[in-house]
Parts: structure tokens; sequence; C-alpha cells
């Protein structure tokens, strides 16, 4: 038997609070995971870093906090140590040319999927890094990782989702749902608009994003911005690596923003409310494909989302491996 040893999370929740870019259902995501962490997988509350902007929270979801929860919980990792990241918040992609995803910290301080690829290869060997990203454009977050459920993927026959205790996950049918208010807000910021508000700030003539995330936060920007395109290349990984990505969509779309209008603590994040659910139906062990395929069933059959479609990036292995080895 494999050994399984500490138990690490980072959980980010950004609501984007004072800005036209507002969301209301992220800190409710990562509180919510949190519980779940805790009384279902037997994480330590004290091994938990929580990062949301909110009045009172001592670490603020900046593109360097961030960061710098990742890199401490990864030196902290031996074999067997199980670490998990979860992100609540919105995403995009880095320009109309060679886009990569990117989530988008409360400086807007961009986290690409080089990023995370870099943080992924500093694993060590037989630890597991999961990573959850409720944002939109988020398919392919970690980069170059191989994709198990995605565009490509083809919808399971009925007979895999039949309506069966051990399986069915409902979802509230519409006589339940009507009363409630409710509204759809899209995870997403245009790299456009991004682009123009931090013109605003540098105040440089330029269409390279690049030239403005290194104006203002130097050494703390994405690689993908600082390194030669040679050097990106070559950031890749080198042999079968533990991370293992959860998107709330393909690279193509966006994720969901949902909750009731006059009550904020029903807000929540369409991908991290499936999850939930998912989870919450299925007591027993789950293994990630098995996971993900259901969050899809989910997000398919409620009636208050766009088309969003969940995917899978990991090993084979890892794809058949139980949810935060849940055994």
């Amino acid at each position: 038997m494999e050994k399984v040893g500490k138990k690490l999370a980072v959980l980010v929740g950004c609501n984007y609070e004072n800005t036209p870019y507002r969301l209301h259902g992220c800190h409710n995501d990562v509180l919510a995971m949190r519980d779940v962490l805790v009384n279902r997988f037997g994480f330590d509350s004290q091994h938990i870093e929580l990062l949301m902007d909110k009045s009172g929270s001592p670490i603020m979801p900046t593109g360097i906090n961030i960061k710098k929860a990742l890199n401490k919980m990864v030196d902290e990792a031996e074999q067997g140590d199980i670490l998990y990241f979860h992100f609540s918040g919105h995403g995009t992609l880095t320009g109309k040319k060679n886009q990569e995803e990117a989530i988008i910290s409360l400086d807007f301080n961009y986290i690409t999927n080089v990023d995370i690829r870099k943080i992924v290869n500093r694993v060590p060997q037989g630890a597991t890094f999961t990573i959850l990203s409720d944002s939109c454009h988020s398919g392919g977050l970690i980069d170059k990782e191989k994709e198990q459920i995605g565009p490509s993927h083809h919808k399971p026959k009925n007979q895999e989702f039949e309506k069966n205790s051990n399986n069915y996950v409902s979802v509230p049918n519409k006589s339940e749902s009507a009363s409630k208010c409710y509204y759809s807000k899209s995870k997403f910021i245009p790299h456009e608009t991004i682009l123009e508000h931090l013109t605003s700030l540098t105040n440089i003539n330029s269409s390279n994003i690049g030239t403005h995330m290194l104006q203002l936060f130097g050494n703390d920007a994405s690689v993908m911005f600082s390194l030669p395109q040679l050097e990106l290349d070559l950031l890749k990984p080198l042999k079968q690596d533990e991370g293992i990505l959860l998107s709330g969509c393909q690279a193509n779309e966006e994720c969901q923003d949902v909750g009731g209008i006059e009550n904020e603590n029903q807000a929540y994040g369409a991908f991290s409310h499936a999850i939930l659910l998912v989870l919450e139906k299925n007591c027993g062990p789950i293994s990630y494909k098995e996971l993900v395929m259901k969050s899809r069933y989910v997000l398919e059959n409620d009636e208050h989302i766009k088309t969003q479609h969940p995917c899978l990036y990991c090993s084979d292995e890892n794809a058949q491996a139980l949810f935060l080895s849940q055994g």
C-alpha cells in the first residue's frame, strides 16, 4: 500500500469586491470546500491556507500571494503527500495570438498555465497535486498536461449515468427553482479590458500586455512574459507527472457565477457547486474521471447556467485514481 503523508491545501476565492468585475459566489465556494476537505478527506484545518478578498482577511489573493502560497505548499511536500489547490474567480486568455489560459488574481497579475506548469514540475515524486479551477477558459491550465476529458471527449452512453442510488445526482427541477430569483454571470474578463486597465496604471502606449505586467509586477509577473520562447518551449514535463487538473470548462468556454440575488450566501460557482453535489451524493471513494463526468451531468441539467463542460487533464493512471486518494 502506498504511503499517504500530509494533506496540504491552498484555497483561493476572489469576488473582486468594489470593482466592475464583481462576482458573488467565490468566497462561498472555497469555504464550502474547506469544510469538505476537513470533514470528509481528513485535512487538518491548520494545513489549509485560505485566501479571500474579504474584509478582515489576513492574506489577499494577489498574484504574488497566490504563487507564494503554492510554492510554499510544494516546498513542504514529500513523497506520499496530497496537495490541493482550489481557485474560484475570473479567468481569461492571454491575447489574440498564441492564446494561453490564465487565472486572474485580485491585482490582475496573471497566473498563467506556464506558471502552473512550473509549479507542478517541482512536486516531489510520489506526491499528488490536484488543481480545481472554477474560472473561464480553465481547460489546459496545466500547460502540456494530457487531456482525459475535454473537447475531444465524446458524450458517454446513457447507461453510464442511470438514475440509481449509486451514481445519480439530482438537480433542482424547474418547479423547485422557479420561485427563486437567480442571476448568472460569466467568470471572464476580456483580455482587451485588462489591457486597458493596466495601460491606465502604467501610462505606456503598448498593446503587448507583457510590457505592462513587467512594468507593474517586475519579477513577480508571469514567467510567460519574461522567459524567451525557447525556454518556454522547454518548460514541459520530462516524465509523467502528478499534476491533476479539474477545470470548470473547456479552454474556449466560460464558467458561471450563479446564485440568489437577494441573498449572497446562496451564490456559488457553477462548477464548484457541481463538484460538491457529486461528492455529497457519492459518499464513498470516487475516481477523478467519474467525478468530472458526473459534474458534467449536473451542469447539463442546470437551467440557470450557460453551456460549460468540465474537463480533466492528467496521466492515464491518475484519471482512474481516487479523488484526493480517499480509500
